[in-house]
């Protein structure tokens, strides 16, 4: 969360003249209400079978960004689903500076905490093994989204020619 994936997706997707898919906003989209809401009515195992639900749909997309939600990744089943049909880049920063990007952002319903730090670096430390198989890993810190989005550009074009 708070690494720049929508920012960066929607950058590569418009240089790409790709499409651009953010699964949390379609989720909320779909049922007419904020993560932040489903989760406090059906808890996050609710929400991560709509993300599941959504991937399945996505995996036959072609030319298409799609920015997941930090946890999405972080399923062994989803991460083998999107290595089939997509790059995955992973986006990250420090935990700090995570909060310091979300802690104005009232919608994140995983850091509605006391201690919303302690709980970033809990997630990340679940998290890091299922973002360290992404196919590239990019630090935010410190770089624009143009910048990070030409870092992502430069490793699909590289992949796409020695697929090709």
């Amino acid at each position: 969360m708070a690494t720049g994936k929508s920012a960066v997706g929607r950058l590569v997707a418009r240089r790409l003249h790709f499409g651009f898919v953010d699964t949390d906003a379609l989720i909320e989209a779909r049922l007419n209400k904020r993560v932040s809401e489903i989760f406090a009515e059906e808890g996050e195992l609710g929400f991560r079978n709509y993300e599941r639900k959504l991937l399945q749909e996505l995996s036959g997309v072609e030319q298409t960004v799609i920015a997941t939600g930090g946890g999405l990744a972080a399923n062994e089943a989803n991460l083998a689903s999107l290595r089939q049909h997509a790059l995955i880049v992973c986006l990250w920063a420090s935990p700090e500076t995570i909060w310091s990007r979300a802690q104005r952002h009232t919608h994140r319903p995983l850091l509605q905490l006391p201690d919303p730090l302690t709980r970033i670096r809990q997630l990340l430390a679940a998290r890091s093994p299922f973002y360290h198989q992404a196919d590239v890993l990019l630090n935010t810190e410190l770089r624009s989204v143009k910048i990070v989005a030409d870092q992502v550009l430069q490793h699909f074009r590289l992949i796409s020619r020695n697929s090709a």
